[in-house]
């Protein structure tokens, strides 16, 4: 007998809940709980940041105008294929619907059907908390209602990645409630873990332990437990229940992970470079919620590893979405042998979320210095999706470069595309009691209320083609508060900020947040201009010579694919056209920003005496 929506509401999660956790639920009603730690730096709503014009807008109304369009049936037609439910709508194709092609590694499709749905609820659920868009906030309610009716355990027989879709959908569900203020969410949550729990494994597994169960193919043994904890505790915070405490514990990957990354015990290399920054999440979300210093080392060391030895010049890290061994050369090795250097919508948003937490804790620069570096040369030249759902995927940082899209249609990254264009508003400031961090130097206005003054801050750049921002103030009455500037560790001895045109002549030191005390008075106005430097950057100390050319925040890639035979001084010497243009010169070699290049070939590294 089929079950409705409106019975599932009334007494699906409860019953689900209560058989299995032995109790009676009254999981969704739940009032929110409280942090255990709460840091004193703290996220913006979305609605307090808003984008101006350039590249960022730019890249955020796509995507969301993409998603916003995207057929309901077709999104939810796997759903209801599996529940025996009426299924309308042609097949999105891919990864995203069941099909009996499915044979891995040699045919992706019908690889995760419906995996990425909650990627999609997510990223329109955060658009519509940016935006205010009430056709968006519709379509986030609808898609709940649709998918309330499919939840069944049919849907994970015989499915190869069960944590890793709910994982998806969890966030997707919570994000509804959250942003889109979705009255059934944490409902439809319930009973969606219900259906999911008998087919979770009793603990995180690492790969290798998934390859020693049996398994019908390889796809299963790639299933990602160790990611669940994160949204969880989030679930469990926006009051889904205490059911997801207690799930999130039993999915932390303490003994293989976050034991030995908490002693600085470097055990990234051989695993899977996305997920397992993602996990780090987790590590972070269990400090918030439980007070566990020992997970706080472990994000922080883990991240740590990944910026000082698996990195790019870029910031883009995992060739062939692995870590590499320190010391090996392998990163320098990849340039040949590879075009998959880094999974960049999935690894941005990974790499943005672990920065923002590791931000909050620490107050330390370098992590917005890090989030600089990934949005300019990574998430920011990523390729639009096209209609048929083949998505950008990789940055090829190769001797022989191009933008691709991947194989396969709707693959993970078409999920955190929407997720990290969506936030990057809530990267570009942070809040604390002492006033506001601008971290990134973006054309943006952040609006918030400060002591008892309304506050508005307005900045208005063209970072970082023009080495300079201008920030202004509006405030309805003057108010103590700290501006804090990010100067970044690349900055010169140069660098120079003004407030109301009266240079400041002390406490600027690049690597460090630079506060700015004072009573704040409407129409006030800071400057900065930055000393930005040219410098290489070289793949991995086994390959000194073999080095990318770096402008500011910004990694420079020559046109073309033939190599350049040059000296350090020389490349050293390359000249922008002029302020503001996107192309720099050295004697007939063109080099530019990723977020400016097409389709074009390109090169990023190159071997120079």
């Amino acid at each position: 007998m089929k079950t409705s929506r409106r019975q599932f509401l009334k007494t699906g999660a409860a019953v689900g809940t209560a058989v299995a956790l032995g109790r009676s639920a009254r999981a969704f009603a739940d009032l929110p709980v409280k942090d255990a730690v709460v840091p004193e730096i703290s996220q913006f709503a979305y609605a307090n940041v808003q984008l101006l014009d350039g590249p960022m807008l730019d890249q955020f109304n796509r995507n969301h105008a993409f998603f916003l369009a995207l057929d309901d049936d077709r999104l939810l037609k796997p759903f209801r294929q599996r529940a025996g439910l009426p299924a309308p709508g042609e097949d999105m194709g891919g990864w995203y619907n069941f099909s009996p092609d499915f044979d891995p590694p040699k045919n992706m499709t019908g690889y995760i059907p419906g995996h990425s749905f909650g990627q999609y609820l997510s990223g329109l659920a955060r658009s519509y908390a940016v935006t205010g868009s009430k056709p968006t906030q519709e379509k986030v309610q609808r898609l709940v209602r649709g998918f309330a009716e499919t939840v069944t355990p049919k849907f994970y027989e015989g499915y190869c990645l069960p944590a890793y879709t709910f994982d998806k959908t969890n966030c997707g569900l919570i994000d509804a409630h959250e942003f889109a203020a979705d009255p059934e969410a944490l409902a439809v949550l319930n009973h969606a873990t219900d259906a999911v729990l008998p087919f979770l494994p009793e603990k995180a597994l690492t790969r290798a332990e998934q390859a020693t169960r049996p398994h019908p193919n390889i796809a299963f043994t790639w299933d990602e437990t160790y990611t669940l904890p994160e949204n969880l505790y989030l679930a469990y915070k926006r009051g889904a229940g205490d059911r997801y405490r207690q799930l999130a514990t039993r999915f932390l990957q303490d003994h293989d992970y976050f034991d030995p990354l908490a002693a600085r015990e470097n055990i990234l290399p051989g695993e899977h470079a996305y997920s397992h920054v993602n996990a780090l999440c987790s590590a972070f979300q269990c400090y918030l919620t439980t007070g566990s210093e020992k997970h706080l080392r472990a994000a922080r060391n883990g991240f740590e590893f990944v910026l000082t030895t698996q990195s790019f010049a870029t910031g883009g890290w995992g060739p062939d979405e692995t870590f590499r061994k320190p010391d090996s050369g392998d990163m320098g090795a990849s340039l040949i042998r590879t075009h998959a250097s880094f999974e960049t919508p999935c690894g941005a948003y990974g790499h943005f979320k672990v920065s923002r937490y590791l931000l909050r804790a620490s107050g330390d620069s370098r992590y917005g210095d890090s989030m600089e570096k990934v949005l300019y040369n990574t998430i920011l030249g990523a390729l639009p999706i096209r209609e048929d759902g083949h998505s950008f995927y990789y940055s090829d940082y190769n001797d022989s470069a191009s933008k691709f899209f991947h194989e396969d249609k709707w693959p993970c990254c078409s999920g955190t595309f929407p997720q990290v264009t969506a936030d990057y508003g809530i990267s570009s400031y942070f809040r604390s009691p002492r006033g506001v961090y601008a971290n990134l130097y973006v054309p943006s206005k952040l609006t918030w209320k400060q002591g008892s003054a309304n506050c508005v801050l307005t900045q208005r750049t063209q970072y970082p083609l023009v080495p300079e921002t201008s920030i202004e103030l509006q405030l309805d009455r003057s108010e103590t508060f700290t501006v804090m500037l990010r100067i970044p560790a690349w900055a010169g001895p140069k660098t120079r900020i003004t407030v109301n045109g009266k240079a400041m002549q002390q406490g600027l030191e690049p690597g460090k947040f630079l506060p700015v005390s004072r009573s704040w008075k409407n129409g006030d106005r800071i400057e900065i201009q930055f000393d930005m430097p040219t410098r290489l950057d070289a793949v991995d100390p086994q390959h000194p010579g073999t080095v990318a050319l770096m402008h500011g925040p910004l990694t420079l890639f020559a046109m073309g694919d033939k190599p350049i035979h040059t000296t350090r001084a020389q490349i050293l010497a390359v000249q922008q056209l002029s302020q503001g243009s996107d192309t720099w010169k050295m004697s007939d070699v063109e080099f530019k920003p990723f977020w400016v290049i097409g389709r074009e070939k390109y090169r990023l590294y190159h071997d120079v005496s």
